[in-house]
């Protein structure tokens, strides 16, 4: 029952930055992890980002070094800071929970997603 919104995304030209947020709703779950995604035109989904509970982070390559992923534990709220952003990053970015309740099995919930665009 965890929903997930996105924010921040938006039209930048090469080289700028951007940072997307995601924001759960509900109370009394905890996270395993969350972590954004994303998709480009005619291609599959692929994974951009991820934290841990413990704050271990996983970067795909071709974000490294660019990208920050963060959160706020307090709120449950990640954050991926994207710097000198290219036209290959234009995608639609989604965030990704997997979250559980006391005495429960993890869950898997995504948010709607939030286009980036960046222009040449």
């Amino acid at each position: 029952q965890v929903q997930l919104v996105e924010s921040g995304g938006g039209l930048v030209q090469a080289g700028g930055s951007l940072r997307l947020s995601c924001a759960p709703s509900g109370s009394g779950f905890s996270i395993n992890a969350m972590g954004w995604y994303r998709q480009a035109p005619g291609k599959q989904r692929e994974l951009v980002a991820e934290i841990t509970r413990g704050g271990s982070t996983n970067y795909a390559d071709s974000a490294k070094g660019r990208f920050t992923i963060s959160r706020d534990i307090a709120k449950n709220t990640v954050y991926l800071q994207m710097n000198s952003l290219k036209p290959e990053d234009t995608a639609v970015y989604y965030c990704k929970a997997n979250y559980f309740y006391s005495g429960s099995r993890p869950f898997d919930t995504w948010g709607q997603g939030t286009l980036v665009t960046v222009s040449s």
